[in-house]
């Protein structure tokens, strides 16, 4: 059986929705579901203050980028003790995951026999079955990983066909930081869609891009969903005030309707893997609670 250590939180849920949570002798420091690979050792850190404000964590990340440095340590030497044969990392984000640069640099410092090393790359929904795929293959179990990415897809599917169905399709906003702001790209305007909603500022496919509060109230959505990387809804609920305190957000169509929600993009959203599937449970919620009820209210999502 293969040692195999995961750099990045989807990954680290792949693994574990492939039943080989067995093979797992190390995580990232943000590796937090299921919860038990909480026991594993942290082979990662960051290197900014995660307890900042969302204007002191881009300031900080930002620096470093700037730096040409990544935004998370890597510890080389636990890396050497735990011996891994497979190491899962990625190569989408420098902001949200150890960098496959850096996992590079660790391993050619060793001594030993260097593992596997499996690089993950979800800029869209399609990639995620690729990297579930990747990671299947690596471990020796490419029958459950095709099983898997079946079962996650028939999922999907049999949401986007409810949805279709439905006599209207809001306009959507998903905000992926709040200060600055930046609307969510990547993925989440394909779930947004195929959750019967039509998906506003970010695009499919793309990295999520910045934005000022002047584009936000040109679109004026009918339905704003606050889901920053790397937050829970309390710290998202925290960190609201330089966007709700504005003199204009309570002029916003979904202000004024009361549509605007918070929703848990630490566990959700921002991590590309098994639960994108529960992602887009959450938002058929709150785009189409007539219809849709899955019980993520209170957990996956909440009124500010």
């Amino acid at each position: 059986m293969p040692r195999v250590i995961s750099l990045i939180a989807s990954a680290t849920e792949i693994i574990c929705a492939l039943g080989c949570e067995e093979m797992l002798v190390g995580r990232s420091h943000e590796c937090d579901f299921p919860a038990s690979v909480r026991r594993l050792p942290a082979c990662t850190e960051p290197k900014f203050n995660i307890e900042g404000t969302s204007r002191e964590i881009d300031r900080d990340v930002k620096a470093l980028l700037r730096d040409a440095l990544s935004v998370y340590r890597v510890d080389a030497d636990r890396l050497a003790e735990l011996e891994p044969d497979v190491i899962v990392t990625q190569a989408q984000c420098e902001v949200c995951a150890v960098s496959l640069r850096d996992v590079e640099r660790a391993v050619c410092a060793w001594l030993k026999a260097c593992p596997k090393l499996v690089s993950l790359v979800p800029n869209a929904l399609a990639d995620v079955w690729t990297d579930i795929e990747r990671v299947a293959e690596a471990l020796g179990v490419a029958e459950r990983g095709a099983e898997l990415i079946s079962q996650l897809q028939a999922r999907i599917n049999a949401i986007a066909e409810k949805a279709k169905r439905l006599p209207d399709r809001p306009r959507v906003a998903c905000i992926e930081w709040i200060d600055p702001l930046m609307s969510a790209g990547n993925w989440v305007p394909e779930l947004v869609e195929l959750a019967g909603g039509t998906n506003l500022l970010g695009q499919a496919g793309k990295h999520s891009p910045w934005m000022t509060f002047e584009q936000l109230r040109a679109v004026d959505p009918d339905v704003i969903i606050v889901l920053p990387c790397g937050f829970d809804i309390a710290r998202s609920r925290k960190e609201l005030p330089p966007l709700t305190a504005r003199p204009e957000w309570p002029a916003l169509r979904a202000v004024r309707d009361g549509r605007v929600f918070l929703a848990d993009g630490n566990q959700y959203f921002n991590r590309p893997g098994p639960r994108l599937v529960e992602s887009l449970e959450i938002l058929a919620e709150l785009l189409h609670g007539e219809a849709f009820h899955f019980g993520h209210e209170g957990s996956g999502w909440q009124r500010p």
